[in-house]
């Protein structure tokens, strides 16, 4: 490549907010190896970004949720010092109530949002941490602040996209290693009718386009936002508010003695 970015990483590729990272990074110079589990959508996904960019594109079909894939898929990340950026965004989710959801569902979301997600983070980290240099950018979602009646195994794997990525900043702080939370809220992707609640349950004006949180996303990395919501218009104050309060919570448990109200002499 004549500018030297290397190759981008982008699991969940085929479709929706992966296919549309593989096209904006491919317009920003970067070769691609693209993941995903549907081999038709992605070989198509891949000649297209090559006639349209000019680009090296790579595929490598794979089920990250089954664990022979995602050690594959690993084995070949760790091996590649090409890459200089993964993302991190193959992911599903079941929205319902817990005691209704099916074990093959649980499994599927722990398995994707949760384990491919740490352990391809862990396949490229120790050679960019030797390097000094490389991004990772994890997909969210708003939900990983929040919880819904029907979320609640979504918005945990979730929650632990959100605590695993801000664990990471503060382990590389002072490197040149850049770790991004995207946290997007209702966008047009579908994954809704994967999840069994359909976009047209949802309030239209709530719904962000694929092309719009993608862009976003994009551009908040390029500001150098540690957490990009790609809907939020005033992001800092509302983090650093859920900072304070986090902190707080923290300090106030720092005693080593039950709380009165429990009376205990």
């Amino acid at each position: 490549m004549s500018d030297h970015k290397g190759t981008a990483v982008v699991t969940g590729a085929s479709a929706g907010i992966g296919k549309t990272y593989a096209d904006r990074l491919a317009g920003r110079g970067y070769d691609l190896l693209l993941v995903a589990r549907r081999g038709d959508r992605l070989t198509a996904v891949a000649e297209e970004l090559r006639a349209r960019h000019g680009i090296a594109v790579e595929t490598l079909v794979a089920d990250l949720s089954e664990g022979a894939d995602l050690d594959r898929v690993a084995a070949v990340l760790a091996g590649d010092a090409r890459i200089t950026l993964l993302v991190n965004n193959a992911g599903t989710a079941t929205l319902g109530a817990m005691a209704e959801t099916e074990s093959a569902a649980l499994d599927a979301m722990n398995e994707l949002n949760v384990t491919a997600l740490a352990r391809l983070t862990l396949a490229v980290l120790p050679r960019f941490k030797a390097q000094d240099q490389g991004t990772i950018v994890n997909i969210g979602s708003i939900l990983g602040f929040h919880f819904l009646p029907v979320s609640s195994i979504y918005s945990a794997t979730k929650g632990y996209v959100l605590n695993f990525t801000r664990g990471l900043q503060q382990e590389l702080a002072g490197t040149h290693i850049r770790v991004q939370l995207v946290a997007p809220a209702a966008t047009a992707t579908d994954l809704w009718e994967i999840s069994g609640v359909p976009l047209s349950a949802l309030n239209p004006n709530s719904i962000m386009s694929v092309e719009d949180c993608v862009d976003a996303a994009l551009a908040g990395l390029d500001l150098g936002e540690a957490i990009t919501l790609p809907s939020v218009e005033d992001a800092a104050p509302l983090l650093a508010a859920y900072d304070a309060a986090r902190i707080a919570l923290l300090g106030a448990s720092q005693t080593g003695k039950p709380a009165s109200r429990y009376r205990i002499s």
